[in-house]
């Protein structure tokens, strides 16, 4: 980009806060003055003492009362963010066979993941074009499904339900949704996340919220024949995480982040005062780009819409690209298109730690930033 015109938008228009990523994403300022305020109480101590496993241990109370997941279920925690899970979960996990549901850069990579494991059969992939989604398919030769309740690259939500008439574990990537979605723990045998999202915190760590069968499942490849890495073996996760701990040392900063994140959100109300924030952010969007004469909401399905990322394309007279290099030169910021997607568009974060109004502000310096384009 060249010649861009030098556009400052008008106080009134400016959020009072400019972030808008989609990942890593907007951190509560609060939060991280609390970390400072710990001092020499928690930054740079061990892991595994008390100082850092009694906010581990927080954390996981705090996320199973966020959940209301119910008895049996637990919650691990391991270094490596979802990616790192896709790896565990290729030894830990599947025992023969996954299903996977494909519909964007996300939930494809899992499935990648799983094509390249030589000692699981070849994956099932049901795929659906950019902006769609697909639906499970019940298969007996298929030993979990691997379903993503918010695909972050294309702003596409699909509704977590338990395939009928099937045995597998149904494993769910929720890295865009935990925190801000409704979720049925009933659904799910493995849900799991990353918490730099909708949980306000940093990256490194992925979490998993398991079902009793779930848990039976770990155990019982864990003690087969099958060779795991150490670092991938989620019997290990799971052994440490009832210790409130990790099986290796991760970044002390998500760990606080996370908990007084789960805090924040409860004192405010819980998941659905956190998915109703959500939806009013995301419905400020929508509203806008069906009523523009320059954009409209990427995903055509109003059904399958994401509350948390939203999608929004633009008229191809119209670069996305210089709007949001002009958004970013007055202080807002991460607002480009998922790069692979390829598309004119913007790409806006709606998560809890996001304010309404800031989205309603982001609306109107878009407009003034087109008239003046």
């Amino acid at each position: 980009m060249t010649d861009l015109p030098t556009i400052q938008l008008p106080a009134e228009l400016i959020p009072a806060d400019g972030r808008f990523g989609s990942g890593p994403s907007k951190v509560r300022t609060e939060s991280v003055l609390e970390l400072g305020v710990s001092g020499s109480s928690f930054l740079g101590t061990s892991h595994r003492r008390q100082g850092v496993r009694s906010v581990v241990a927080a954390a996981r109370a705090g996320l199973t009362e966020l959940f209301s997941l119910p008895d049996g279920y637990e919650v691990i925690l391991g270094v490596g963010g979802a990616t790192g899970f896709w790896d565990a979960s290729t030894f830990g996990l599947i025992e023969r066979r996954s299903q996977h549901l494909v519909f964007g850069e996300f939930s494809s990579k899992f499935a990648a993941a799983v094509e390249g494991a030589p000692h699981l059969e070849p994956p099932e992939r049901i795929e659906a074009a950019p902006g769609t989604r697909p639906d499970p398919s019940p298969n007996p030769d298929v030993d979990v499904y691997a379903l993503t309740h918010n695909e972050t690259s294309t702003g596409v939500a699909m509704p977590i339900a338990r395939p009928r008439g099937v045995e597998g574990l149904v494993v769910v990537d929720a890295t865009s949704a935990a925190g801000a979605m409704p979720i049925d723990p009933s659904q799910f045998d493995v849900y799991y996340f990353s918490p730099q999202k909708a949980l306000g915190s940093e990256g490194g760590l992925w979490i998993a919220l398991c079902s009793p069968f779930g848990v039976a499942r770990i155990e019982r490849v864990a003690a087969s024949d099958r060779w795991i890495p150490p670092s991938l073996n989620l019997r290990n996760a799971l052994d440490n995480s009832r210790k409130d701990q990790t099986y290796n040392t991760p970044a002390l900063t998500t760990v606080f982040l996370l908990q007084k994140q789960v805090d924040w959100v409860l004192e405010q109300g819980g998941l659905a005062w956190a998915a109703k924030r959500s939806l009013r952010s995301s419905g400020i969007l929508y509203e806008w780009a069906e009523t523009s004469t320059f954009a409209s909401p990427f995903v055509a399905g109003a059904e399958d819409r994401s509350p948390t990322v939203v999608t929004i394309d633009f008229d191809e007279a119209i670069a996305a690209e210089v709007i949001e290099s002009i958004l970013r030169d007055n202080g807002i910021v991460d607002t480009f298109g998922y790069r692979k997607l390829g598309r004119n568009q913007l790409r806006i974060a709606c998560f809890p730690n996001i304010d309404p109004t800031d989205v309603e502000k982001l609306t109107r310096a878009i407009d003034f930033i087109v008239e003046r384009l």
